[in-house]
Order: structure tokens, then sequence, then C-alpha cells
């Protein structure tokens, strides 16, 4: 039988460079969410969160995060989704939807800008129709739904697996 030993702050794997996934995200009805957002991207190496509305960091949980991950700060999300595009980002909601994909079967681009929905409103009606795709994270018991940063989580876990550390 292997011996495992402990390992706590294992050095992160390098990147080549920065990688080219944003987060953006709808006004959150809690900074707590956001921070957690902003500390899995530190996490897993992206660098540019989007926030809109009254957003701000509670650096006791962004933590480390708050260091490596810019939180760029907008009133809305449209506007900012409009820009995205432009910049040449794929757009990709995460939210349940018709024609949402699942997303351990769903191919991200290198260029992506994931769009994280309000946690109980998701993906507002408008927002959605500026989107290029959707994933959704299948779910297998209830609730029907993760949290917002848990689902953010995992898909950039999902975008990191595709993309490693090149």
């Amino acid at each position: 039988m292997p011996h495992f030993e402990h390992v706590r702050h294992r050095p992160p794997q390098l990147l080549a460079g920065p990688r080219e996934l944003v987060i953006a995200c709808a006004p959150m009805k809690s900074n707590i969410n956001l921070s957690h957002i902003v500390r899995s991207a530190g996490c897993f190496g992206v660098t540019r969160v989007i926030g809109t509305g009254a957003a701000r960091l509670e650096e006791r949980i962004a933590r480390d995060g708050a260091d490596t991950v810019k939180l760029e700060v907008h009133r809305s999300l449209g506007p900012v989704l409009d820009t995205l595009r432009a910049e040449g980002y794929q757009l990709v909601g995460l939210e349940q939807t018709t024609h949402s994909e699942r997303m351990f079967e769903f191919q991200f681009v290198a260029k992506t800008a994931l769009i994280i929905g309000n946690e109980r409103l998701g993906i507002e009606p408008e927002l959605l129709a500026k989107l290029h795709r959707v994933a959704e994270i299948p779910m297998y018991g209830l609730p029907h739904s993760l949290n917002a940063a848990t689902s953010a989580a995992v898909a950039m876990y999902e975008y990191c697996r595709q993309f490693g550390a090149r």
C-alpha cells in the first residue's frame, strides 16, 4: 500500500502565460459569493474577474486571490458583455437553459468569458440573448442547482482541465 503524507500549500503549477479566461458576474446578492469566486480564480490562475453593481471583496474570504486577481467593477453587465464580445471573447453563460450544453461535454475555447448569474435570478433574459453558448452543470439530486461561487469554481476547474499548464 502506498504511504501518503499530507502536503499543504504545494507550489502552483507554472503557466506559460496568463489564462485567457475572464469571469464576469451579474450583481451578486452577497459579496461573499464574489469573494469566493475571486479566491477560486486565483487558485486556477485566472487573473481577471468582473463584478457589477455594488461589488466589493470580503478580504478575509478572497485572501490571496485578491493579490493575483484584478477585480474590475462596472455598473451593469450588458455593456461589459458587448465589450468582451468586441475583444474577441466567446461569451459562455453558466446557467440551466434550453439548449444548454452539459459541462462535462462542453468544449471551451481558450478566449472565453464565463458569465455567472445572480444567486437567485440567474442570468437575466436580456443577457442570455447576448451569449454565444450556455454550459450547465448536471445535477443528480436536490436542490436543483449549486451556489453561484461553487458553480463558478466547477466551471473554472473544467476550463483548466481542458487548458492545463501550457
